[in-house]
């Protein structure tokens, strides 16, 4: 079985002093480095969400202020038709008025010349009359 002589406490001294040696030069470095990493790790992870939350944040205000900048342009661009429309049926009214205007007035004019016409040939029919019959007549009969 095992012979429990000097060699025993002497390997068992080795061993521990093999452990102590190997913790401080090798595992605490290893260890330490491993940490490192993994904080590393954790940091970039959580500094990653951070950005990608900050990063879908943005995204969605943008697309908020898109979507309200396309409404704003819709309503103006209706705004600007309607008030093309009422400019231009104001314009059709008018121009409808001043052609009523002009036609009544054109009428005026018409009517106008057709008495002015009427009266000058009367005239010249009262002034033929009497000369039929002052050359029917004589001129001394007719006065």
């Amino acid at each position: 079985m095992f012979d429990f002589d000097a060699t025993l406490p002497l390997m068992a001294v080795q061993f521990l002093l093999l452990a102590v040696i190997l913790n401080a030069i090798f595992y605490k470095p290893l260890t330490k480095a491993l940490d490192d990493r993994d904080d590393y790790i954790r940091t970039n992870k959580v500094e990653a969400r951070e950005r990608l939350d900050k990063a879908e944040r943005l995204t969605k205000q943008y697309a908020e202020q898109l979507a309200e900048a396309r409404r704003q342009s819709q309503a103006t661009v209706v705004a600007a038709e309607n008030e093309a429309q009422k400019i231009a049926a104001q314009k059709i009214a008018e121009a409808q008025k001043e052609a009523q205007v002009q036609r009544e007035q054109a009428a005026q004019e018409i009517e106008q010349q057709k008495q002015d016409a009427l009266r000058s040939l009367e005239q010249q029919v009262d002034a033929l009359s009497q000369q039929i019959v002052e050359k029917l007549l004589g001129p001394q009969l007719v006065k």
